[in-house]
């Protein structure tokens, strides 16, 4: 009975070291990588400015997590993430029940508001201004209050920041045409001189429907993601996005410990958040739970003109129509009313436009007549 007595706490006294290790070790991990998200440039956001519209059925949101990425087209330090277009405008949403994150960008051209004007209205413009219009409380305002939504957390980066976590992770395997390939290597030029980072060009295809599977590194990437004189121009180019994107954590979720601290140790520092540190903690344990949905890009429903101090835009047609249709692909909601704020800001961009859609004739319409042959988006 002794010896049976020794031999049990032995046993426990071992079990318990185990457990006392693996803590230890979790808390070495936890140490090391608190330590890390210090680097973020971390940036609560100024609540004051950021605006939300008075949702009538707002209940759906509460089931999700809504971030809002932003890719800044920063050319030096002086003007990074203060003065620069949001030429990346994305909404990733997360199925706090399914774990599961759906995308969606807005296109860069898209015509919503973006602040006011000096004599207190509406202003009319690119949606990618609305950044350097008046920062990142700006930019998710425009957001939030033309598709009404409630965001109030957001990561921007730049190039520098997204060439760098791809090269840290041995680079990305996309499958590109032979197009593609000519746009990509004219793009490096620009993102190498703006990064820093070298790279080597890839040999163009005889033909331009050629389709292959090269291994881009961060500038080669970073540059694929930028392209958009393709047939499919900016709806091609935010399609490009989210694909390096869903690579990106593909390959995350694949890397040794020892790779994710290089990329927090050198990658942190070029990202921007208003996320804590206890967020992105517990976002980034959970990130193995984490699925991919589908991914889109809004306005569903358009038609891209040139409007006289506005330059070359795409008007949703309509707005609240295309809201309607976020709703029901973000959040499921496939009875969603949207604000009336929404709805009045549907109804003047028809007056500025005079583009408008009838969803009972599938026709885009205009000012004086009940339909028109444009194609809109469809048409793409």
């Amino acid at each position: 009975m002794a010896r049976r007595g020794r031999k049990r706490r032995t046993f426990l006294f071992i079990f318990e070291l185990l457990i006392l290790l693996v803590l230890l070790g979790g808390l070495y991990v936890y140490g090391q990588i608190n330590s890390k998200l210090n680097n973020l440039q971390s940036a609560e956001l100024d609540m004051d400015k950021v605006e939300y519209n008075n949702l009538v059925s707002s209940e759906k949101l509460t089931g999700f997590t809504n971030i809002a990425l932003f890719g800044v087209d920063s050319r030096s330090a002086e003007d990074a993430y203060t003065s620069a277009n949001s030429d990346t405008i994305i909404i990733a949403s997360i199925n706090n029940d399914t774990k599961t994150m759906k995308l969606c960008s807005v296109y860069r051209d898209t015509m919503l508001v973006v602040g006011q004007t000096e004599s207190g209205e509406d202003s009319y413009q690119k949606c990618n201004a609305a950044y350097a219009y008046g920062g990142v409380e700006r930019a998710i305002s425009m957001l939030n209050t033309n598709l009404d939504l409630n965001i109030s957390e957001y990561v921007s980066v730049d190039f520098n920041a997204l060439a760098t976590v791809i090269d840290l992770l041995g680079g990305l395997d996309i499958e590109m045409t032979g197009a593609e390939v000519e746009h990509m290597n004219n793009y490096c030029v620009e993102t190498s001189e703006v990064t820093g980072k070298s790279y080597t060009p890839i040999p163009r295809p005889e033909s331009d429907e050629y389709v292959d599977t090269y291994h881009l590194n961060g500038v080669q990437a970073t540059s694929y993601a930028r392209i958009r004189y393709t047939a499919g121009l900016d709806f091609e180019r935010t399609e490009r996005q989210r694909l390096v994107i869903q690579k990106i954590v593909e390959k995350a979720k694949k890397s040794s410990l020892a790779t994710l601290t290089n990329i927090m140790d050198e990658v942190f520092p070029l990202v921007k958040t208003s996320l804590s540190k206890e967020e992105i903690f517990t976002m980034g344990a959970g990130m193995l739970s984490y699925k991919f949905g589908e991914t889109t890009g809004f306005p569903f429903q358009l038609y891209p003109t040139d409007i006289e101090g506005k330059g070359s835009v795409l008007i949703p047609t309509t707005l609240e129509y295309n809201v309607n249709l976020l709703h029901q692909f973000l959040f499921n909601d496939q009875a969603y009313q949207p604000s009336e704020t929404v709805i009045q800001r549907s109804e003047r961009i028809i007056e500025i436009s005079g583009y408008g859609f009838d969803p009972d004739t599938g026709q885009i319409t205009t000012a004086g007549s009940s339909s028109s042959s444009g194609t809109g988006k469809g048409g793409w």
